[in-house]
């Protein structure tokens, strides 16, 4: 079957996978009890081993970008930073009471939003709050999303000091035409400056973001942008497919779908991208990633530790994730639960002393062993199920959804496991949907995700 035919077959709504369950089909939120006690064994079972990660979200951004499907605040008011960093700090506090001893902090992101709305004096007190109160484990990865419009040097210099040394730059894409409709206006020198900065201040990896399938995006566009980025060498690439999903981000109605590239188009955009990245030396991770050999994230590829979490791939697993901020969403691997969204109800929980989520989900133990297999396909397409055979109904279920999908050559299979063609690395998505029992079982009333390429 040809890779257009292949388009059309499986280009249908899909999750993107950062969790197994995926959130529209979370059934068994955990009562805070619950939650508290998944939390403290967790804890105690893996801190020493393998420390904690923390993912921090910070809404706020002073534009919003239409593409965008994050939740995000738009103000111009800068006086909203403390007041927000007050109440992340509370919420910390909460888990260290829960905590027996101290917390390792292997991990850490600042995501958004835009992180570097924040002062850098503010973000100084949201690390400082943080660590002061934790350990920092040696070999610790800090991480933050920055807009190239208000990242300055003096954000560089001190989140260096705190131990940054990961920084993710939003590109998406460099042609002023898409720029200007999805409200994301941004020279190349801005970022070429930034990414000198970064460089020049010590840190060691530099991400680019770039998306495809954007309103008013052309294969010549696609090209364009790509070519300034190999001149700029990032250490990892993220090119992902546009997530066009105007009934839950009303921002995006600004264009239509009539603004899109067709199908085909899109595939063309993706495949061309693909290809030139691949041919300057980056090599593909997972979905949706590239990086260089020399980056953590193939190395961690390479030595079979790569995860896959809330906060995308990361180099090393843990077991808990502790998520701080609006809509933030923490995994103690046993149990999942997701902040409040809005930031006065999030504020409210908070100044009651309470932890401030408004569901989860509690997983069975069929739930963790499709988490398993859907994480080994995300992280190294391939998965092994020789030891679970006769002990997950839904398991055999999937295997028999394989075969389609080995008769149009996107997985080789055996009787004990599977991995994935070349030709199915665009299609990942469409391989772990089945082993998403819980979708088969319950499709959503109304459509939750976006197309799966």
């Amino acid at each position: 079957m040809s890779s257009s035919s292949l388009f059309a077959k499986y280009n249908v709504p899909g999750p993107r996978y950062t969790s197994y369950p995926t959130v529209p089909f979370w059934t068994e939120t955990p009562t805070v009890e619950d939650w508290e006690k998944e939390v403290k064994n967790t804890f105690l079972r893996t801190n020493a081993a393998e420390g904690i990660s923390v993912y921090i979200h910070l809404p706020f951004c002073e534009s919003l970008c239409t593409y965008c499907g994050c939740n995000t605040r738009i103000t111009v008011n800068h006086g909203v930073e403390r007041i927000y960093i007050a109440a992340v700090l509370k919420e910390w506090a909460l888990y260290l009471s829960l905590f027996e001893t101290t917390p390792r902090i292997r991990e850490l992101h600042l995501g958004g939003g835009t992180p570097t709305f924040f002062s850098p004096l503010n973000l100084n007190a949201l690390i400082e709050g943080i660590t002061s109160s934790a350990l920092v484990c040696p070999d610790a990865q800090f991480s933050f999303e920055a807009h190239p419009n208000n990242t300055t040097i003096e954000h560089l210099e001190v989140l260096a000091k705190l131990g940054f040394k990961r920084i993710s730059i939003g590109v998406q894409d460099f042609d002023p035409v898409v720029q200007e409709i999805v409200n994301r206006v941004q020279s190349f020198d801005s970022v070429k400056q930034l990414t000198e900065a970064s460089r020049r201040e010590g840190f060691e990896s530099i991400n680019f973001d770039l998306i495809y399938g954007l309103p008013k995006q052309t294969k010549a566009s696609i090209v364009s942008t790509i070519e300034k980025v190999i001149l700029l060498r990032p250490d990892r690439i993220a090119f992902y497919s546009y997530a066009h999903i105007p009934w839950i981000k009303p921002g995006q109605r600004k264009f239509t779908e009539a603004d899109l590239p067709a199908d085909s188009e899109k595939l063309e955009l993706y495949e061309t991208g693909r290809k030139m990245l691949e041919e300057n030396g980056y090599k593909e991770i997972g979905m949706d990633h590239f990086a260089l050999e020399t980056d953590e994230l193939y190395l961690a590829q390479k030595a079979k530790r790569l995860h896959r979490n809330f906060m995308g791939y990361t180099p090393f697993a843990t077991s808990l994730l502790i998520g701080l901020g609006v809509s933030s969403i923490s995994d103690s691997w046993t149990a999942f639960i997701q902040n409040e969204k809005k930031v006065e109800d999030y504020y409210k929980r908070v100044n009651e002393n309470k932890l401030p989520f408004f569901r989860g989900h509690l997983l069975t133990h069929e739930d963790q062993i499709l988490r398993r297999h859907i994480l080994n396909i995300m992280c190294y397409g391939e998965t092994s199920w020789r030891s679970e055979t006769g002990q997950c109904i839904a398991l055999e279920q999937t295997r028999l959804l394989l075969e389609e999908l080995e008769a149009d050559g996107l997985v080789n299979m055996d009787e004990f496991g599977l991995s994935v063609t070349p030709k199915g690395l665009p299609f990942i998505r469409n391989i772990c949907m089945t082993f998403d029992a819980r979708m088969r079982v319950k499709q959503p009333e109304v459509v939750q995700f976006s197309k799966t390429i």
